[in-house]
């Protein structure tokens, strides 16, 4: 049944005429009606008086009102105990496996292992165990070497009493989100979804699709909320129902409508947006690449040299044979002095040596290529150029030095000739640098000595010789990956998030019968039950409206004959 798309089969016999009401010139209605014809010849005499019809025409007039598009009706249908059954059949139990005992076996089993892992709370554990095993890698330091494991965790001194490394490395919690005991547990929810969708899901929303009349008036009476209209009919009924949005099919005295089946629907989305995320993260977790670097201005590096797999999946791409180059390393400081942002111009060469790309990156924004992300993450000095006393320049390698919390510091060492040569200890001049933009200076006795900045291009003298710097050389840190996982983990919150708000909207549900001439209204919702009981009490009252604008019509008509 196609949706949206209702039809209303309108009985010819009664005696007022409806559709006067549903043609396209009433104000009432939008005029998207198709009103097909099925005529045998007939005559009506000047005073309104029905003529014979013509021997040898058997056919009766008759009209159907269709509403956008609907399905044909199959074979006549019966309605016992609420549910559509075809005439002359009954329903038969059908054998498990046919008579083969191994086959019904197999059946049950089936079956009870979709039951077990279609359990609401079993579903709701692994989730809140998925959780957890998430937090705790968040704790663990992910990717160390197992040095640093057996020296955080020693076994003679357990964190909180027990856990050692043991506890860290058997299980494979050093890389969390690809142990087996993760994606094991991945697999497990992914089950329950799936069983859940086929055991539950499915099975509603084919009983949301099916047209269920009813000829019991009692039956109707016990719906949440129900109602009896006086002097109406269904037709009426259906009239209003169409215009409030609702999908309305009418059999006889009988009349269904229903709106709002995409929130019955929803519930599949959503497990299914949930399977597209732990496939990609899998994905992720077992079929991905990561490398980092640093790399001093002016030098290359190949992609494939620095990349390692993560997993089992892992399958290198063609972009690992290109090259990248750094062209330029540069950095923002804030007033303060404080670094505030670093750049790297990066350009990238195939095999052919030919540039394909050229990108100046920084932090929050990374250079793409062929499914390969360079994200800028670090950086730190890599040489110093000194001229001393015109000659030069000398590259002094700048080693970092360590210091109580997150501050940098770098430093390195010019060595002076010492003409004392019973002395054999060696002097120079020291220089220290926490950045690039200015450094200080220290005699061969380590007495402060002043600030040169690399661009000031001025001299400085320390123990007789002429000291000039020349450059600061900064190196960029790069973090390198490839995530094929990464499109699906976006896709499937896009769809979770979509279907989620889609499962909001209200499934509602309408029965009415003909019952002399009154008829009889009851109806249900899944959600939002007192705006459907409000909603219905508007929607009964225009009834009343429709039939007293009809009998005006049809008084208007008779006026005008006469």
């Amino acid at each position: 049944m196609p949706s949206p798309a209702s039809y209303l089969l309108l009985n010819p016999a009664k005696a007022f005429s409806p559709f006067r009401r549903l043609s396209p010139s009433s104000p009432r209605l939008a005029a998207s009606r198709l009103h097909v014809a099925c005529d045998a010849q007939r005559g009506r005499t000047g005073g309104g008086r029905r003529e014979a019809i013509p021997a040898g025409a058997s056919k009766t007039k008759k009209q159907i009102v269709f509403f956008d598009a609907a399905p044909p009706v199959s074979q006549p249908q019966q309605v016992q105990g609420g549910s559509a059954v075809e005439k002359g059949k009954t329903e038969k139990p059908a054998k498990e496996g046919g008579g083969n005992p191994a086959l019904a076996l197999l059946r049950r089993a089936a079956k009870k292992t979709l039951s077990a892992l279609s359990n609401l709370p079993l579903a709701i554990s692994e989730m809140f165990a998925i959780a957890g095993l998430m937090a705790l890698g968040t704790v663990i330091d992910q990717g160390e070497a197992p040095s640093y494991y057996f020296e955080k965790f020693p076994e003679d001194n357990p964190v909180f009493g027990f856990i050692t490394w043991r506890w860290i490395l058997t299980p494979g919690f050093d890389h969390m989100f690809s142990s087996p005991v993760f994606l094991g547990l991945l697999a497990l929810l992914a089950a329950s979804l799936m069983a859940c969708t086929y055991t539950t899901q499915l099975p509603m929303v084919k009983v949301a699709r099916r047209w269920s009349f009813t000829h019991s008036g009692e039956r109707i009476r016990k719906q949440e909320f129900a109602d009896s209209l006086p002097r109406a009919s269904i037709q009426d009924l259906g009239v209003i129902l169409m215009g409030a949005g609702y999908e309305v099919f009418a059999k006889g005295p009988s009349l269904y409508a229903f709106k709002g089946l995409a929130g019955r629907y929803a519930p599949i989305g959503v497990h299914l947006a949930m399977l597209f995320i732990m496939a990609g993260a899998t994905l992720s977790a077992t079929g991905s690449f990561k490398g980092s670097v640093d790399v001093p201005q002016g030098l290359n590096f190949v992609i494939g040299d620095v990349m390692k797999p993560r997993g089992v999946l892992s399958v290198a791409p063609d972009v690992f044979n290109t090259e990248v180059h750094v062209n330029r390393f540069y950095m923002e400081y804030y007033d303060s002095g404080e670094v505030s942002q670093f750049y790297s111009d990066l350009s990238l060469f195939n095999l052919d040596g030919k540039e394909v790309m050229r990108k100046t990156i920084k932090v929050n924004d990374p250079l793409r290529y062929g499914g390969l992300t360079i994200y800028q993450t670090d950086w730190g000095f890599s040489a110093l150029q000194v001229k001393k006393n015109g000659e030069g320049p000398f590259n002094l390698a700048m080693a970092p030095l360590k210091l109580n919390g997150d501050k940098k510091l770098f430093g390195t060492f010019l060595p002076l000739e010492d003409s004392d040569s019973s002395n054999p200890s060696v002097k120079g001049i020291s220089m220290l640098a926490r950045d690039l933009q200015s450094i200080v200076l220290y005699d061969q006795d380590g007495k402060f000595v002043g600030v040169r900045r690399p661009s000031s291009k001025l001299p400085i003298e320390i123990n007789g010789n002429e000291i000039l710097i020349e450059d600061a050389i900064g190196s960029t840190g790069l973090d390198l990956k490839t995530d094929p996982g990464v499109p699906i983990v976006y896709a499937g919150f896009g769809a979770l998030m979509l279907t989620t708000c889609i499962s909001y909207l209200s499934h509602s549900q309408i029965w009415a019968l003909q019952d002399g001439s009154t008829v009889v209204v009851g109806g249900k919702t899944n959600r939002a039950k007192l705006e459907f009981s409000e909603e219905m009490n508007r929607l009964l009252d225009k009834v009343p409206e429709l039939i007293g604008a009809s009998n005006e019509d049809v008084v208007d008509r008779k006026s005008t004959t006469a």
